[in-house]
């Protein structure tokens, strides 16, 4: 066994004479132990945030959107859909139109953004987000808003004597001589509510296919984007390089993840500043440590004075309470994720801190967040340890 590694352990497990110096390694025992859990914890109920928050993204987001590169809508034609058809990765694909239209009711008026599905418009996220009422017919003029577009502007499912006006500029050039020739207009009926988020549930609202088409005026094979599921998400980079050649530059194709970029990156940045905080409080207790080893050191002046007698280099000595502080830290750290661990499997389990009194706050453990409080806790203890064991000299030493 090494020497250094050996003695270490022994000064790590036995009690010195002087209790102090006990009470100041449990302190700084305990300070690591706490440091780590809490690290730990907060990156679980970050990575529980980050779920739930992406969660609802997902009932409306497909695995692959296929976008116009440059302006609102493209062509297609029917060879290429029935290559869609044929492909046996896809499980799905349903034909979109989206703009940016007004809707009055009475007297109220709100800027949305219409969405215009077909009947292949995944079922699953249908049911996933309606609350109230059913999905539009496709053969009428019905259409599906969100909470927060039906609450402001005050109308509910299937009021047939109060139908809702709405409007989009008409596509062209000249002098508008008249409203009616500024816009194309349409009555439709709400025949559900939908709740996604607060963005989309005071944004967004739905209609069939047909309804978008007519109300913009747009051909048959014209379209805003082509939302698709895959069999298998994982495939969706060689799909996406599939769709790419297949419609050629006019469009752009995204996965899930670039059509939430900005949300993503938003929950990155948050994640890494609550990382870099609770390792700044790391940093603090390790502190704890530093003085727990120096006061060792001074402790054990007259047993290091005997085995530098004996021949053992300063080398060694330094090593020995090297090894010291990063037992503890590392014991500490295994001990702290562990604690970690146990909390948030109760708050799992039993959701004892709620955000709201029916929502415990999300929790999730992932192994990528053992890694990174275990890799901090060691490169932070070995710098720690580093420091508190360069304090011992040769004169320290000799100096008993």
């Amino acid at each position: 066994m090494n020497f250094s590694l050996y003695i270490a352990k022994r000064y790590l497990f036995t009690k010195s004479s002087n209790n102090a110096i006990n009470i100041i390694s449990v302190i700084a025992a305990f300070g690591v132990i706490i440091g780590a859990a809490a690290l730990f914890v907060v990156l679980s109920g970050f990575a529980g945030l980050k779920d739930f928050t992406l969660q609802f993204s997902s009932f409306v987001d497909p695995d692959l959107k296929v976008l116009p590169s440059q302006g609102k809508s493209f062509l297609f034609n029917e060879e290429q859909l029935k290559i869609l058809d044929a492909n046996s990765d896809i499980a799905s694909y349903s034909k979109v139109i989206e703009e940016r239209v007004v809707l009055n009711h009475e007297t109220k008026n709100e800027i949305i953004t219409l969405k215009g599905v077909d009947q292949n418009y995944p079922q699953i996220a249908i049911d996933s987000i309606l609350v109230q009422g059913k999905w539009f017919d496709a053969e009428s003029n019905q259409i599906v808003s969100g909470w927060g577009v039906s609450n402001n502007l005050a109308f509910g499912v299937f009021q047939f004597n109060k139908a809702i006006d709405i409007y989009v500029p008409k596509a062209g050039l000249g002098q508008v001589s008249s409203m009616k020739g500024a816009y194309n207009s349409m009555k439709a009926i709400n025949s559900g509510v939908f709740q996604i988020n607060e963005e989309l549930d005071n944004s967004l609202v739905f209609a069939s296919f047909e309804t978008a088409k007519m109300l913009l005026n747009y051909s048959d094979n014209r379209v805003s984007s082509i939302e698709i599921l895959l069999k298998n998400p994982s495939d969706s980079n060689s799909v996406s390089e599939q769709l790419s050649s297949l419609f050629g530059e006019v469009v752009v194709v995204k996965n899930r993840l670039q059509l939430n970029d900005k949300l993503y990156k938003m929950l990155n940045t948050e994640n890494l500043a609550v990382y870099l905080i609770f390792t700044l409080v790391l940093i603090i207790a390790l502190f704890n440590v530093i003085g727990s080893i120096i006061m060792m050191i001074l402790d054990k002046k007259k047993n290091l004075n005997t085995l530098f007698s004996l021949g053992v280099t300063m080398k060694e000595i330094k090593r020995i309470f090297f090894y010291q502080g990063s037992l503890l830290t590392l014991l500490g750290g295994i001990l702290g994720v562990a604690l970690g661990f146990i909390l948030v499997l109760l708050q799992k389990t039993f959701g004892w801190f709620p955000i709201t009194p029916t929502l415990p706050y999300p929790v999730e453990i992932k192994s990528m967040n053992v890694l990174i409080v275990l890799a901090t806790i060691t490169v932070l203890g070995l710098v720690a340890s580093k420091i508190a064991s360069s304090r011992i000299s040769e004169e320290l030493v000799s100096s008993y």
